[in-house]
């Protein structure tokens, strides 16, 4: 592997996650754009040195600067991480494509699914940018921890060897690993559906269920998820990495993470919408349930524990129902998959 010179590295928006990445980058000597379109984040960025809306507290460093022009952020760019929610993720590359330089490469760093079209962030990548090579980054990766410089990791899913390895020289740190996947479509599927099972755990801790109760939803919710996913193409090996089982963990687990407060703040009685309105920033989970129900339903996919949040969600379904509808059902197999070719 060859070592990677000093690149420049821009970062389309300014949330906790994308401002992460970008400081990693910064840290490792690559001069970096921080591109977004509040013009109070950017002030504060370059006043205080902190996006203090998202990253309190935490500095980043001389060589990150924001932008509020996106051609200029992107211009003469070798990586591009698109950090954006996914129902602005297309407008925003759409715009962004003009300015690409004709090496650049494209990492999108959001978990979520196209509404319309069921597409994850890299096919609307592929589909806007075909000639550029195109990565994804997903695994168990709260911003704050990773700010933090606490010991974290990630995937880089890609079908391109290089880009893959790049990233791995570009991200890597003492605090923070990257490791490399070829199989986009399960890491990136996998990132997608975990918010979902988030929700579902924030709910049942809210209701006081015990510990072996968080483990068996947790469990299941593997199940479920690397099912429905292998159905549209995925490895289901994928699912028992850090983009698959490790991201579902800490997502399940963690206070830090959105989507498990939303559901845990619908399990204290609050609206969907006051519960969003308290957590300031996208569940991402919210969006994906409608479509992956919407979507099993289509496939013919056993998802009892979707079935049970989109019914409280969208249903004002009994809270409790998510632990009859756990407890329901077909008696299966354990482990998926393992009986396959047996």
């Amino acid at each position: 592997m060859t070592q990677l010179t000093s690149s420049k590295v821009t970062v389309l928006g300014g949330g906790s996650f994308g401002t992460a990445v970008a400081n990693i980058a910064a840290l490792n000597h690559h001069p970096v754009t921080l591109w977004m379109r509040s013009e109070k984040q950017a002030d504060d960025i370059l006043q205080n040195r902190q996006n203090s809306r998202y990253l309190p507290g935490y500095r980043l460093v001389d060589n990150l600067t924001p932008s509020l022009d996106l051609e200029s952020a992107v211009r003469d760019a070798h990586y591009v991480f698109v950090a954006v929610p996914s129902k602005a993720f297309r407008a925003v590359v759409e715009e962004t494509v003009q300015y690409l330089p004709a090496n650049a490469r494209l990492i999108s760093l959001t978990k979520g699914i196209e509404p319309t079209s069921f597409k994850l962030m890299s096919q609307i990548l592929h589909d806007l940018a075909p000639k550029h090579d195109v990565g994804v980054i997903s695994g168990p990766n709260l911003a704050k921890e990773i700010a933090d410089n606490q010991i974290s990791a990630t995937v880089i899913a890609s079908y391109s060897q290089a880009l893959r390895q790049e990233v791995q020289q570009l991200l890597s740190c003492p605090s923070f690993r990257v490791y490399g996947n070829p199989d986009i479509y399960g890491v990136e599927m996998a990132g997608a559906l975990k918010n979902i099972y988030a929700i579902i755990t924030g709910l049942a801790v809210a209701l006081g269920m015990a510990e072996n109760t968080r483990a068996a939803i947790i469990t299941r919710s593997l199940a479920e998820m690397s099912r429905f996913a292998v159905r549209l193409g995925a490895n289901p090996m994928t699912f028992l990495g850090l983009a698959g089982v490790g991201d579902l963990i800490v997502t399940c687990s963690s206070q830090l993470s959105r989507n498990y407060r939303v559901g845990y703040y619908i399990g204290e009685g609050m609206t969907l919408k006051q519960a969003i309105k308290k957590i300031g920033e996208t569940a991402e989970g919210i969006n994906t349930l409608r479509m992956v129900n919407e979507k099993a339903d289509e496939l013919g996919v056993y998802m009892p524990l979707v079935k049970g949040l989109y019914a409280i969600i969208y249903q004002d379904m009994p809270v409790k129902e998510i632990a009859s509808r756990l407890m329901s059902g077909d008696l299966a197999e354990d482990v998926e998959f393992m009986s396959v070719g047996m």
